[in-house]
């Protein structure tokens, strides 16, 4: 252990100053005996030993961090069924954070996908799930894509983004809303022509489009940097059409939809919305939403913080949560 150095007067009313030891966290001392003090340039905190094998920090320096926080995906609806909002989307940059505290990390799943009841049952897909950073950042799952061919429950949802209306040649059915800041509505359907064509759900950077003779396409995603390479993210599913071209998934992870059979599902981790699915007794199931995802990045070249995926790119920090989890600042 280096020895403690003395600058200047120490006596009372002095002018002087006390260098402590200085070092990492993997640094420590191996035994260390209570009342040790040492500033950790890992977490740019002064700490003492105060037993147990704990170090309390006594001083810290706060430092900043990005983020990006995806909720989980719209499932889309069924049997003719439109495509869903993606999930509310948050981005920042240079928010503060305390060494030391920990923040817990919410990662939603996509929403279920819509059946594939042809009959009179509510067909609409299910919305996603919240995913969070702490009280940081709190977003809103996806928005249901609305199902087709019932007179039941075939508006889209609302959510982070909204899903679109469901195929109907009889009614309209309107898109729903997303959240102010986190996404766009979905599309409506159209009613007016005999193809059953679906709305698209909405995406983070755009709405869902209103479908005409054939299902409207999703609405356009956000692109970010922050894991280093660009990546769209929240897009929002397309809407179903008979045999007239299906709705497109929005850039960002969002599902097509289907003619006949399944919708196509959102991609994991962009939080993309489902598509609509087919007219097909027993298959022609919504697309299920894509997963969320937390990025939090900070400048540096070594991690003072924990939780996630660590990587270490571009003068940046990077911990990505494909998970639940906690990041410790």
């Amino acid at each position: 252990m280096p020895l403690t150095q003395v600058q200047g007067d120490m006596v009372a009313g002095g002018t002087g100053a006390l260098t402590v030891p200085a070092g990492t966290t993997a640094q420590r001392p191996a035994s260390p005996t209570v009342g040790m003090q040492r500033w950790n340039t890992t977490l740019n905190v002064m700490e003492v030993y105060v037993g147990s094998g704990t170090w309390q920090s006594i001083a810290s320096t706060a430092y900043s961090v990005d983020y990006l926080v995806v909720a989980g995906g719209g499932g889309g609806g069924g049997s003719g069924g439109a495509g869903a909002g993606a999930g509310g989307l948050l981005t920042a940059a240079g928010v503060s954070v305390t060494p030391g505290t920990s923040y817990a990390i919410t990662v939603g799943a996509g929403g279920a996908s819509g059946p594939a009841n042809n009959g009179s049952a509510a067909n609409t897909g299910f919305i996603g799930n919240s995913s969070s950073f702490g009280a940081v950042a709190v977003t809103v799952g996806g928005g249901a894509g609305g199902g087709g061919y019932t007179g039941v429950d075939t508006n889209g949802g609302s959510g982070g983004s909204g899903g679109g209306g469901g195929g109907n040649t009889t009614y309209s059915r309107t898109g729903g809303s997303g959240t102010s800041g986190q996404g766009y509505a979905g599309g409506s359907n159209n009613p007016t022509n005999p193809y059953y064509s679906a709305g698209g759900g909405g995406g983070a950077g755009g709405v869902g489009v209103n479908a005409t003779s054939t299902g409207g396409n999703g609405g356009v995603g956000i692109s970010s940097s922050i894991s280093g390479s660009a990546v769209y993210y929240a897009g929002g599913g397309g809407g179903y059409s008979n045999g007239y071209g299906n709705g497109s998934g929005g850039l960002g992870g969002g599902g097509g939809g289907a003619t006949s059979g399944p919708g196509t599902g959102g991609t994991i981790n962009t939080g993309g919305g489902g598509g609509g699915g087919g007219y097909t007794a027993g298959s022609g199931t919504g697309g299920a939403g894509g997963s969320g995802v937390v990025i939090i990045r900070y400048v540096g070249t070594t991690a003072r913080a924990s939780g996630g995926t660590i990587t270490i790119t571009g003068g940046y920090v990077i911990h990505t949560f494909t998970s639940s989890g906690t990041f410790t600042a």
